[in-house]
């Protein structure tokens, strides 16, 4: 079976289909949410769409309450999973052809969502398309499942595998090739400052700090406003120019506003990105604060010093990676003074005893750390059946050897119990997920749809 060929017969309807999608700008907006949308309407949108195809290409399908849904091709007792996802993260700035216009351009194809988790998440439907076309002979049913809180709390496939059979096994195209069997555990917390007694006389009085939309985000936009009768412009800008940073400041009737830019990127590795929080809160950490305010700016400061934890003494490594930790959403004004830490870590850390380090640090500063989110590390034997498979075909079809790795990102391979990651990226492809003009290359989502569309016949067959 020549797969790359069939694919190559469907690229123009895949594409048209992937730019379909792409256009929906399906950003979790839970003041918009109602009965069957819980997400907010755009992201029910996604869904509906994906509906609308598979039920146009003769797939069955389900929706189980908005929070998710399948669909599903082919007769059986056992059940092979490809879990997707349909929810994207804010666009945030500075888009050349806009978020949520796709376009097509040097071999690329250009929105929010083509790389994580749309672009991939296509290339795996039209994998499934051609097994069904095709007419290829299964003893298991294959359902494609779509989730739509990925980016956010994973309500969604939690809310589905309530309601529905979990998989024999399956694999999330939402990462990296060849395969990855090992995922960093993933925590999820708020700082909440406690009440401080304000004392007079500071010079300067912090009334609103923000930035970041998402925990798993580094934060690409920072804004702070400070009353004082201080002059603070030169010190400003010797402090832009000093650090090569991107900030303005406008005063206006005794309160100065500043702004920062930085660079958005995953969490899994802080490092590809810039805080614009943690730049900003450089500038006001030197400045004579009000008690409030100078301890959120040191909060700011120290917790996220580095993305190893370093400087909290809760630094981990192993085969799987570092210990990673970002701030992701800050908000510190007169109803709100909180943080999110972000924290990704390897299989073999003492978890419990690093948090409890941190909770520690936080209340030093002034404040309390409660917990959101828990998932613990993931991992497949090599061995398993699923994992040789998926080897087998990757090796056949690139002529590659298919390494096994572990990532600091979390996806839905987790949430089964016998699950991996499994593409779209290929060995040395840039990754961009939720960064600023993220795209994917249309070659390698023509690669990867091949190779699904084998996975899938192997695995079902």
């Amino acid at each position: 079976m020549n797969w790359r060929q069939e694919v190559d017969n469907r690229k123009e309807a895949f594409l048209t289909d992937l730019q379909g999608l792409l256009q929906i700008p399906s950003v979790l907006d839970e003041s918009k949410s109602a009965p069957d949308m819980p997400f907010g309407p755009d992201v029910r949108r996604a869904l509906d769409y994906m509906f609308e195809i598979g039920e146009r290409d003769g797939f069955k399908t389900k929706d189980v309450g908005g929070y998710a849904g399948h669909l599903e091709y082919g007769d059986g007792e056992e059940i092979v999973g490809i879990l997707c996802h349909l929810d994207v993260v804010p666009a945030g700035e500075g888009w050349t052809y806009g978020a949520f216009n796709p376009t097509i351009k040097d071999g690329k194809i250009i929105a929010r969502g083509s790389n994580d988790d749309k672009g991939p998440s296509m290339a795996a439907y039209y994998g499934l398309r051609i097994v069904k076309e095709l007419g290829l002979p299964l003893s298991k049913r294959v359902r494609l499942i779509a989730g739509c809180d990925e980016e956010s709390e994973w309500r969604c496939v939690r809310e589905y595998f309530k309601q529905e059979q979990m998989p024999t096994y399956g694999f999330a195209p939402d990462a990296d090739f060849p395969i990855i069997n090992a995922e960093k555990g993933l925590y999820d917390g708020v700082l909440k400052q406690l009440p401080i007694q304000r004392t007079s006389g500071a010079a300067y009085h912090l009334v609103s700090f923000m930035s970041g939309e998402r925990p798993n985000m580094v934060p690409d936009f920072a804004k702070a406003e400070l009353k004082t009768d201080e002059v603070l412009e030169e010190k400003f800008e010797a402090y832009l120019e000093k650090y090569e940073a991107d900030g303005t400041c406008v005063y206006d009737r005794g309160t100065y506003t500043f702004t920062m830019k930085g660079k958005a990127a995953h969490a899994m590795e802080p490092d590809n990105g810039i805080s614009a929080a943690y730049v900003l809160a450089g500038f006001l950490l030197h400045l004579p604060l009000d008690i409030q305010g100078e301890r959120y700016i040191e909060l700011v400061r120290h917790v996220f010093a580095d993305s190893r934890g370093i400087s909290l003494g809760i630094e981990a490594s192993d085969e799987t990676g570092d210990l990673t930790i970002n701030g992701g959403v800050f908000r510190y004004n007169t109803e709100e003074r909180t943080a999110t830490v972000n924290i990704r870590y390897p299989y073999t850390a003492k978890f419990e005893e690093r948090l409890q380090n941190l909770r520690e640090i936080a209340l030093s500063l002034g404040f309390e750390l409660k917990t959101r989110q828990h998932m613990p590390p993931h991992h497949v034997a090599e061995d398993h059946p699923l994992v040789k498979t998926l080897a087998d075909v990757y090796e056949r079809q690139t002529g590659e050897h298919a390494n096994l790795m572990a990532i600091g990102g979390g996806t839905y391979a987790r949430s089964l119990q016998a699950g991996v990651a499994f593409g779209a990226l290929f060995p040395g492809a840039k990754d961009v997920a939720h960064q600023v003009d993220e795209y994917m290359e249309i070659e390698d989502l023509l690669r990867a749809a091949a190779i699904y569309a084998e996975a899938i016949y192997e695995l079902a067959k």
